[in-house]
């Protein structure tokens, strides 16, 4: 989508995305000579297996020093690899994959040795007295994208991938790396250069007597681009979640099990659990995996007005403040106190009426006048599943089927796109061409920017800076 010319003379050639590997190609030190990078690309520490890899011009040539004659392409050479005095560094693998048919788009080149630290280091300083540099962090990913083996999404999947903290979070990432995202958002985007090449038609000949701006199909137009949007929008926020993880704080007056509850959830007694009020005071964090959602959950001081305790009312300022950054608030109430009430949060919350086994309840889930409940035990660990389903469906995960991987600055430039397409939309109804169409050229432009169609090389550091080094 963003590949192609645009079809109205009133488009310049200097507005639209074109090719923006092809512009970054020319702009970026990295394809600059194609010169040839080395890096190890298996884990820091020491393994069965160590893979060094080789990507650039003189790749094929570092294999064939290596190997002593010109490697097979895809076919794997067992050799022993010497240092450059002649001596015995390990023996091992050796697989060549001539661009265009590799992993960056140019000549690649790994070899494969036992994985101590030491020999891959010495594998790697062969390689550089051969002619190759260090692979900067993130600089194989970067380059696959300015050879247009991948997109910006897709490279960033990579990534995402790696660090993946669940399964459910590593399939995500898996749906981006094959472009589940990328092809949602330039459907997207050719909708909306479609519908301003019509805008600009009406620019282009307003002797026409059929009102253009105002016609029916023009607001069909807009309403289906922003529903499509706000699917995307909705998606990419759980894709978000499943990334980076939620957020959830413990909040609550003392003594109604917050502690409990955490260690019901996390699976361990993590927190100190007392009859007396006012056990906890300091923040308290874990990680637990809900439903493939990875969680950090924040138990906190116990909130009451008052406190002639100095510790306390620091520990309640600190879970004031953990309240401040939290996703989701799960507020603990005590279910035979009549005079326990949630705490008053901003918060998207949960309310948890807890020790329900005191009262010979069940387990059950509820919603009562806007407000989502939760009756469990956490001392008997009974309606566990029932929390664990709401925290779900608050985060938007109620399914993960189909999810892709997503980042902060994807949701942004999908927020400023949606802005973009409601002043567009506006702007239409008003009868203001110009203006209607100058929106939805921003609102391409942002819809570019997620796959790839970005400014400057800086940004492109930014984004490949917290990569891997070897990836």
């Amino acid at each position: 989508m963003f590949e192609r010319g645009e079809a109205t003379s009133r488009m310049k050639n200097s507005e639209h995305p074109s090719n923006p590997r092809n512009d970054l190609a020319a702009q970026s030190p990295a394809t600059a000579g194609f010169e040839t990078i080395a890096a190890i690309a298996t884990p820091v520490g020491a393994g069965g297996i160590g893979v060094v890899r080789v990507s650039g011009r003189d790749a094929l040539a570092i294999a064939a020093s290596v190997l002593g004659r010109s490697p097979t392409p895809r076919y794997a050479h067992y050799l022993r690899f010497k240092a450059d005095n002649g001596e015995v560094i390990d023996d091992g693998l050796l697989l060549a994959f001539p661009a265009p048919n590799s992993f960056t788009g140019e000549d690649v080149v790994e070899l494969q040795a036992h994985g101590s630290p030491v020999v891959l280091a010495a594998l790697v300083q062969r390689c550089l007295s051969l002619g190759a540099r260090p692979a900067r962090p993130g600089e194989f990913s970067e380059r696959a994208y300015l050879n247009g083996k991948l997109d910006l999404i897709q490279a960033e999947a990579v990534a995402d991938l790696i660090a993946a903290g669940s399964m459910e979070a590593a399939r995500a990432a898996r749906r981006s790396l094959d472009g589940v995202f990328s092809a949602r958002v330039h459907a997207l985007a050719d909708a909306v250069l479609k519908l301003r090449v019509y805008l600009e038609a009406a620019i282009d000949f307003p002797e026409e007597e059929i009102d253009f701006l105002r016609t029916e199909e023009v607001r069909a137009r807009f309403a289906s681009i922003e529903s499509d949007l706000t699917a995307l929008l909705a998606a990419a926020r759980t894709g978000r979640r499943l990334r980076d993880g939620l957020h959830i704080v413990v909040l609550g007056a003392p003594n109604v099990g917050k502690s409990s509850l955490l260690n019901a959830l996390a699976g361990s007694d993590r927190a100190i659990v007392s009859a007396v009020a006012g056990t906890t005071r300091d923040v308290l964090r874990e990680w637990v995996d809900v439903g493939g959602v990875p969680v950090t959950i924040v138990d906190t001081a116990g909130l009451r007005e008052h406190s002639d305790d100095a510790i306390e009312r620091e520990g309640m300022r600190r879970a004031q403040a953990e309240a401040q950054r939290a996703d989701l608030a799960l507020l603990v109430i005590d279910a035979g106190d009549p005079s326990s009430q949630p705490v008053p949060t901003h918060l998207d919350a949960i309310v948890v009426r807890n020790k329900i086994d005191l009262l010979e309840e069940a387990p059950r889930r509820e919603q009562r006048e806007g407000i989502e409940i939760v009756h469990l035990s956490a001392r008997k660990e009974a309606g566990l599943e029932l929390l664990r389903d709401a925290i779900l469906g608050r985060a938007g995960v109620t399914s993960a089927n189909g999810t892709f991987s997503a980042r902060t600055r994807h949701l942004h430039a999908l927020e400023l796109a949606q802005n973009d397409i409601a002043m567009a939309r506006t702007q239409a109804s008003d009868g203001v061409g110009e203006l209607a169409a100058e929106s939805l050229r921003y609102a391409h432009a942002h819809l570019g920017d997620i796959v790839g169609r970005v400014d400057s090389d800086q940004l492109l550091g930014e984004i490949f800076a917290s990569f891997c080094i070897g990836k």
